[in-house]
């Protein structure tokens, strides 16, 4: 679409105001409001430190490391392929994605989605094209007016929570149909590409599968789903959650990720003429096998991911894979030839949907050019191997910068930025005495 075709959109859906959106390396939504008459007259810009936020929305304490001391502006360049309604706006608003450049027109390096187009670049240069398909879990909540209370399953349609696990659950899942069609009729506005729906094993946890496409177009939808599902859970009076384990007892919720690649022909290259496995599969495991460790932190991002590390009936706990073995972090689903790929298990629901692709991709893609041989497939539990990827935030982004070519692909000063932010947050939350320490230690040590 051109500024013409835009601008005869907005007009025909009566459009108000423009929500002008970019991801901080969190993955939330920031931007501005713009009038939609005044769209085209405006030089959007915002100030660059905000791409470098905290979760707690603080600037980190290396912030004038990373960034100009006198916190200079950006300016926001639209993709219009990803122009869409807001469905649960008051008044007729669109949403519009933008890409953060610096003045000198180069793209901002500290941009998450920035990062995710530097790693689709290495494989478009080799003419090659990444395909994606997420599954995103989440659960549905009762309306939390103090985050310091227990965390609740919202009465379903019956009046009743649920108190068992209802995996797979059709009975379980009607409980919840008004949210359910809601939500798929504002996915269907936003031409979000989402399919089947199951309700998972929490309660009142729900999983949804996006269609497989372009991994840019699909990180799009991702992050304009996640805000898609929480307005409308609020709309119906419950709360929504993509925080990786909300519960004590109950399982955590990821972010798988389906990928395969394929040349300018479409062909899968991770088959040969014959249809069977060749060394860039065999490779692209190897990379993953190696590098997820050390990028372990963009797909457990916050102190409360890993925690789905510790609940290791549901959560990858070890580098093993295998075919069709959900035990295992990195499973191969089976299917025909042309549907070759590898399912990633470690992202849980909260990572920046950005980053966590980016990294899924780089670490197959330096697997590739490295020529890394898997180990041999686990055909068993593969949670009898034990847990061994890292278990909390601070020791999981320490690795980030332990290998250089992991640190060329996602660019030096990212990392420094994303290390910064997390060891903020890390920092930030162990100051805080928890309900367990107090339990088991005021008066036992």
């Amino acid at each position: 679409m051109d500024n013409k075709a835009v601008e005869e959109w907005l007009k025909s859906k009566g459009i108000h105001e423009v929500e002008c959106i970019i991801s901080d390396i969190t993955g939330n939504a920031r931007g501005k409001f713009i009038p939609a008459d005044k769209f085209f007259e405006t030089s959007i810009c915002l100030p660059e430190g905000i791409l470098a936020l905290s979760v707690t929305g603080e600037y980190t304490p290396g912030h004038d490391d990373i960034f100009d001391p006198t916190d200079k502006d950006m300016l926001l360049e639209p993709d219009y392929s990803t122009l869409r309604l807001v469905p649960w706006a008051k008044k007729p608003t669109a949403q519009l994605i933008h890409d953060c450049v610096k003045r000198d027109g180069e793209l901002h390096p500290i941009s998450s989605r920035n990062v995710l187009k530097r790693i689709l670049s290495r494989y478009e240069e080799k003419g090659w094209f990444p395909v994606v398909a997420p599954e995103m879990e989440f659960y549905l909540i009762a309306q939390v007016e103090d985050t310091r209370s227990p965390v609740l399953p919202p009465r379903g349609k019956s009046g009743r929570r649920e108190t068992v696990r209802q995996a797979y659950g059709i009975e379980a899942t009607g409980e919840f149909d008004d949210f359910i069609i809601a939500m798929y009729e504002a996915c269907h506005l936003q031409n979000l590409e989402v399919d089947t729906l199951v309700h998972e094993s929490g309660a009142a946890q729900f999983e949804i599968n996006f269609s497989h496409g372009n991994a840019l177009n699909l990180a799009d939808q991702v992050f304009t789903f996640k805000r898609t599902v929480r307005e409308i859970a609020a709309q119906q009076g419950i709360n929504a959650t993509f925080m990786a384990r909300p519960y004590d007892s109950e399982a955590g919720s990821a972010m798988h990720i389906h990928q395969s690649v394929v040349d300018k022909e479409g062909q899968n290259i991770f088959v040969d003429d014959k249809g069977e496995e060749n060394e860039l599969f065999r490779w692209f495991i190897g990379g993953m096998q190696k590098y997820i460790p050390h990028s372990l932190s963009f797909f457990a991002p916050n102190i409360n991911s890993y925690r789905r590390f510790s609940a290791i009936d549901s959560a990858p706990a070890n580098m093993e894979w295998g075919y069709d073995n959900r035990t295992a972090g990195l499973r191969v689903p089976i299917g025909p030839p042309s549907a070759k790929r590898v399912e990633n298990r470690f992202p849980g629901a909260d990572v920046n949907p950005y980053l966590a692709m980016a990294a899924s991709l780089a670490c197959g893609l330096l697997g590739i050019e490295n020529q890394l041989e898997p180990t041999a497939p686990n055909g068993d539990d593969a949670y009898e191997e034990g847990i061994t990827v890292e278990r909390n935030l601070l020791t999981s982004v320490a690795l980030l910068d332990q290998l250089p070519e992991l640190v060329e692909i996602f660019g030096k000063d990212f990392i420094l930025a994303y290390q910064s932010v997390k060891r903020c947050e890390f920092e930030a939350a162990n100051q805080l005495v928890t309900d367990w320490e107090r339990e088991n230690l005021l008066f036992n040590v």
